[in-house]
């Protein structure tokens, strides 16, 4: 799990003075770097271990191989491109790259299973290790409740809804050590929060996901409605760093407001119809699928 959240080591977006060149680049935070690095690595070599074992698309098929590699994309994305410096300047940058984390990179990890490919890739003794750590009814049962789905809607709608609030909002701005654990609330909720319905779809049924994602969709786009539509700015800190892209302070907190609400909220809407497609189609809740023992 901690290679899935390199975003946990990514500095602070103290906001920067206006000024008229904007230094907006690449982040190369070495810890950040690393996390990536080594979670593609031990994914393709699990994955190639795997394949030789169970055959090329066993075990964990192209599809789910190719969700992690565009889930590890958005990673990238979200935490080393420019996205990342631009935060910085923007609020509504800044939302951007937590959209990027919570709802693309997210569920396209999940449904990528990284969990069981990394394992493949550790030595046959590890991998035996594992198997029985993961099955200690303590590990388990802990799996169990926070991947529940009630428990895991609790945990990312708290984790939205608080990090919004502009004491923290803003502390986050100031502290890198707070701005490191905004990032690895959001990254590990998301992961919690889109397992039930992609990850573990046979315990929340394509029914509960839709009621699921829906009020999740809710929710999510009534922070956005109150950020578009509030007439006072609620993160001052940005007010020196906007005036240097050409925005005002309310203007970039609207956008920001604006793409909580309605790209987020479409991102929610899409995987809950498909949920319905299959409910209406008469299809069984999927299972992860079996795979070769080590």
């Amino acid at each position: 799990m901690p290679l899935l959240l390199p975003a946990s080591f990514a500095g602070a977006h103290a906001p920067q003075a206006a000024q008229s060149t904007p230094a907006i680049g690449w982040s190369f935070e070495p810890w950040v770097l690393a996390c990536l690095g080594a979670s593609l690595l031990l994914y393709v070599a699990g994955l190639l271990r795997l394949w030789r074992k169970a055959g090329t698309g066993h075990g964990v098929g192209k599809a789910p191989a190719a969700s992690f590699g565009a889930g590890w994309l958005a990673l990238v994305l979200a935490l080393v491109s420019p996205l990342d410096a631009l935060g910085g300047f923007l609020f509504s940058a800044h939302m951007v790259q937590h959209e990027v984390l919570m709802i693309l990179a997210a569920p396209l990890l999940v449904m990528g299973r990284p969990l069981a490919v990394w394992t493949w890739a550790l030595p046959a003794a590890w991998r035996a290790r594992t198997g029985r750590l993961v099955r200690l009814p303590a590990v388990a049962g802990t799996w169990n409740v926070l991947t529940y789905a009630p428990v895991a809607w609790a945990l990312h709608g708290i984790a939205l809804w608080a990090w919004h609030l502009p004491p923290l909002f803003e502390a986050a701005l100031r502290s890198p050590g707070v701005h490191t654990l905004q990032h690895a609330s959001f990254l590990l909720t998301a992961l919690l929060f889109w397992w039930p319905p992609l990850g573990g779809a046979s315990r929340a049924g394509h029914g509960g996901s839709m009621l699921y994602l829906f009020t999740t969709m809710v929710h999510t786009g009534a922070l956005g409605a109150l950020l578009t539509f509030s007439t006072v700015p609620w993160y001052p800190a940005y007010g020196a760093s906007t005036p240097a892209l050409g925005f005002d302070l309310l203007e970039d907190q609207r956008l920001g407001g604006l793409i909580m609400w309605v790209p987020a909220g479409l991102a929610y809407l899409a995987v809950a119809l498909a949920a319905a497609a299959r409910l209406l189609q008469g299809e069984p809740a999927r299972t992860s699928g079996a795979m070769p023992r080590p």
